[in-house]
């Protein structure tokens, strides 16, 4: 299996919209897109943000949201996991088409698992089935 790569990382913005385009202007990321609920997805064509917006009744604080690993194989990271004595890697609802899967380090940072990459979105269809023993 080949090392994992951070390849991802979601922040949470009061003002999405000015905190993308601060990534834009200054540091030539390009969006991808923008969701319907306000999220910006921009990319330097190997790393990718994530501008998540934060809403006052959110239980998060302003600021990191989680980071992602492109992996070879999910299956064997979240076996990994589980053998670390962690919850096994869950499938991302199918609603969020960056990542197929999540999971949590000891201190509950979450962090996303995807094997094909955070570039593309995937339809939910091409999704894989969650991890399973």
């Amino acid at each position: 299996m080949g090392k994992p790569k951070i390849r991802h990382l979601a922040l949470f913005a009061r003002k999405p919209h000015e905190v993308a385009d601060f990534y834009v202007r200054n540091f030539d990321m390009e969006l991808v897109r923008r969701s319907p609920g306000g999220g910006h997805f921009l990319t330097d064509g190997y790393f990718s943000l994530a501008i998540l917006p934060h809403k006052l009744e959110a239980e998060a604080a302003v600021g990191l949201n989680h980071f992602g690993f492109q992996v070879d194989d999910i299956e064997a990271v979240s076996d990994r996991l589980a053998k670390d004595g962690l919850e096994e890697a869950r499938a991302r609802p199918s609603n969020r088409p960056y990542a197929e899967f999540r999971a949590c380090d000891p201190e509950g940072n979450q962090f996303d698992l995807s094997e094909r990459g955070f570039q593309e979105v995937a339809p939910a269809a091409k999704q894989k089935e969650p991890v399973g023993r």
